[in-house]
């Protein structure tokens, strides 16, 4: 089976709104797609956090 690694980098201490942190928007509000996409493109960690929060949007669904 599988390692569920995207479910252990989101438990890591401290991972929870670091995104928004970085990029200065309140966590209470949703980062826009234009901050996102401008952020996968700067490259280095932000953009891999920008680019896994991009992969992770596509994946949600809702479940009956």
């Amino acid at each position: 089976m599988a390692e569920k690694w995207i479910q252990k980098a989101l438990s890591k201490k401290g991972s929870k709104g670091k995104l928004h942190r970085k990029l200065g928007i309140p966590e209470e509000k949703k980062i826009p797609a234009s901050r996102l996409k401008a952020a996968e493109k700067k490259g280095g960690k932000i953009g891999k956090e920008a680019h896994l929060a991009e992969t992770l949007k596509k994946l949600h669904h809702k479940h009956k």
